[in-house]
């Protein structure tokens, strides 16, 4: 572990921590900020992401110190608090920092290839709500996430903290066109799940006992407009939660933590599977 104390914030070892809140800035770099102490953990005992380097007030380095220990090719950049807040551009409350590298992306075929539960996501724009989202899927037993280009990015500072880090477990992949992709799913033998309030829908509850048997994509869409009409179209269940008439809807990362918990405590048999 490369211990170093730095205080002035124009050290150059410095720079990937600078501009933070520009998340495009940082895209261009090729990497990504994990902040806090549990969702830097996560980063660095996982093996899905490589770690570049850890920024840590005294405080959080000692909580963080049995696994700091074990990345002795991770520089760890220890900085008061104030000089934290300079450096980043923004004030910091948990005193933990670090980059990771994004990875070269995944196709979509990829990640889905013998899984059983996936979660699609169409113009899911709010940060918070997409962490929502990957926090449930990981809760549930989901095995994957695949998001249109128009869905906030799941490695986004604020989208990897409000998943807790699950962001960083879950495997996802983006794609082009949500009605292409549920087609093939659906040839492929996929139950394709639209979550939808359209009174049209049915329950919930019969659409899961109607899809046993089949692995499942349960799709989702924007906060506001759902799910556009072509991606209706292309699924082949439309599934309604019933609520109180009071409310017109869910938030949508309740509304998949809901859904998740539906499918995924389908009865299986000896070898793990849903009966079919």
């Amino acid at each position: 572990m490369h211990f170093l104390l730095i205080e002035g914030p124009a050290d150059p070892r410095l720079a990937d921590y600078r501009n933070i809140p520009d998340a495009e800035l940082l895209r261009r770099r090729g990497i990504f900020v994990a902040e806090g102490r549990l969702v830097v953990r996560r980063l660095l005992t996982g093996n899905r992401f490589k770690a570049r380097s850890v920024m840590i007030t005294q405080s959080a380095h000692a909580a963080l110190a049995d696994v700091l220990r074990t990345q002795p090719d991770v520089p760890v950049y220890v900085v008061p608090p104030s000089l934290m807040n300079d450096i980043t551009g923004f004030n910091i409350h948990r005193g933990c920092l670090a980059v990771g590298e994004r990875p070269t992306p995944r196709p979509w075929r990829e990640i889905v290839t013998g899984v059983r539960t996936v979660v699609l996501l169409e113009r899911v724009a709010n940060p918070d709500n997409v962490g929502g989202i990957f926090r449930n899927a990981a809760a549930f037993g989901a095995d994957a996430v695949v998001l249109d280009d128009a869905s906030a990015d799941p490695l986004y500072r604020k989208a990897i903290r409000t998943s807790m880090g699950a962001a960083l477990l879950m495997p996802f992949a983006r794609v082009g066109s949500l009605p292409e992709m549920l087609g093939e799913l659906r040839r492929d033998g996929f139950a394709t799940v639209a979550l939808t309030p359209g009174p049209s829908a049915t329950s919930l509850s019969s659409v899961v006992s109607d899809a046993c048997g089949k692995p499942v994509v349960l799709t989702l869409g924007h906060e506001g407009e759902g799910l556009l009409e072509e991606t209706l179209r292309a699924c082949e269940f439309h599934a309604r939660i019933p609520i109180s008439s009071a409310v017109d809807s869910l938030n949508v990362a309740s509304a998949a933590a809901i859904g998740l918990h539906e499918f995924t405590r389908r009865p299986r048999d000896a070898s793990g599977h849903p009966p079919g």
